[in-house]
């Protein structure tokens, strides 16, 4: 399972970076303890394009996700593993590329892949903008739409019926978990 992080697991703020305005949206860590109870490995796939505009730096973007992994331990639950995109094609040098990890490219999901030896084809991308699902459906997942975050005014720009909708990370936990369920 592979979520985007700003707007899917957390309340979106423009260029979060400081731990302590990191703030869950409601149901996450009891959603992603559910996903890994039923044998998911969670995978976050974000780009940190503040990186690229000077605003952070990758250091600080890791002591986030540290503090992140200190929250959900509180719910007996964890991350997989976060990848990053620090990115931006008007960025500043280093950063300053047209990569293939930045969403809606499939890099990170790829490198996550090889990492984990995740089986795309039975994966899922869930996020809350249209560079999410493409990520999702380049590397040969499922994409999955929140209405968090930016999620309302990304369905609204899509084809009906193109990606299945949710109201939230646990709406789609629901979903995929039901026929799991249903077996038992």
């Amino acid at each position: 399972m592979f979520l985007d992080r700003d707007g899917t697991l957390n309340v979106e703020k423009n260029y979060l970076y400081r731990p302590e305005d990191f703030e869950f949206l409601p149901g996450v860590p009891e959603a992603i303890r559910r996903l890994r109870e039923h044998g998911f490995l969670v995978v976050v796939v974000t780009n940190q394009s503040g990186v690229a505009r000077g605003y952070f730096t990758l250091a600080e973007v890791d002591l986030l996700h540290r503090h992140v992994e200190k929250l959900l331990a509180f719910y007996g639950t964890a991350i997989d593993g976060f990848y990053v995109c620090p990115h931006h094609p008007d960025g500043i040098s280093p950063y300053r590329v047209k990569c293939g990890c930045r969403k809606g490219e499939a890099g990170m999901l790829l490198k996550a892949a090889a990492d984990f030896g995740i089986d795309l084809k039975r994966s899922f991308m869930v996020g809350d903008k249209a560079a999410d699902l493409e990520a999702g459906e380049k590397a040969g997942c499922r994409p999955l739409l929140v209405l968090t975050g930016y999620g309302e005014q990304t369905a609204k720009q899509l084809p009906p019926g193109r990606v299945p909708v949710f109201r939230d990370l646990a709406a789609a936990v629901d979903f995929l978990l039901a026929p799991v369920s249903a077996a038992h």
